[in-house]
């Protein structure tokens, strides 16, 4: 799962990343207006953590823009700007969350999870299909009752792929939801070819055979069996 982490304040920024990275979240940062409205544009996010007050514009602006380009990423608002107005407004706009500063971050990572949980899994703890079940909140994973051991990248992959099930997904929006603005600076896509090789290997093991489909020169597809 991706974040973005729009926050002028470096310090808090990156305590935040640690925490998150600790999570297993994948995270970015942007520290600007400017930067923050480049990689939204750009990139796509499962969760934006968006503070108002930044370098070169308001946040709502941002939050806008957003919405208006019927972007499905969860947002929350994360501000010291505590007034009901700003909280009313950005909630009004399309914003999921609102909290305000200073926060711990434990309660942070569980309004990003289930922000997340309520947008792509419809609320549920527990996700199924074709005899996996995933616990999102343990992130743990079994095949039929029997628990199956999964990478950091194997893990997020299979998020990705359930929650675009029946959908061609190509080998660079696979790399994107990996690594993030780093695949732009990569030569190839193939670290995400091995990974996919590892995840269906792993799911044939355990008796999960042909979920996994090779689109010809397009992508991959997560079929429903």
């Amino acid at each position: 799962m991706k974040i973005l982490i729009v926050e002028d304040e470096r310090k808090l920024s990156d305590s935040i990343v640690a925490y998150l990275n600790g999570e297993r979240y994948l995270c970015e940062q942007a520290f600007t207006y400017a930067d923050a409205k480049m990689k939204v544009n750009m990139y796509e996010y499962d969760c934006i953590l968006l503070d108002l007050m930044l370098p070169g514009g308001n946040g709502l602006d941002i939050l806008s823009d957003i919405r208006s380009k019927s972007n499905p990423a969860g947002v929350i608002i994360v501000s010291a700007k505590d007034s009901l107005d700003d909280k009313v407004k950005g909630l009004e706009i399309g914003a999921d969350d609102y909290l305000a500063k200073p926060f711990h971050l434990a309660e942070l990572s569980m309004r990003i999870y289930a922000v997340i949980r309520r947008k792509a899994f419809s609320a549920s703890n527990v996700l199924e299909n074709n005899g996996i079940k995933i616990n999102l909140l343990e992130k743990s994973v079994t095949v039929n009752g029997r628990p199956i051991v999964l990478t950091k990248s194997e893990y997020d992959l299979l998020l990705f792929f359930i929650g675009n099930k029946n959908r061609v997904i190509s080998k660079s929006a696979m790399a994107e939801h990996l690594s993030g603005e780093m695949a732009d600076m990569m030569d190839n896509h193939d670290f995400v070819y091995t990974h996919i090789k590892n995840l269906k290997a792993k799911l044939a093991d355990a008796g999960c055979k042909d979920c996994v489909k090779n689109i010809y020169g397009t992508g991959y597809k997560w079929v429903e069996l």
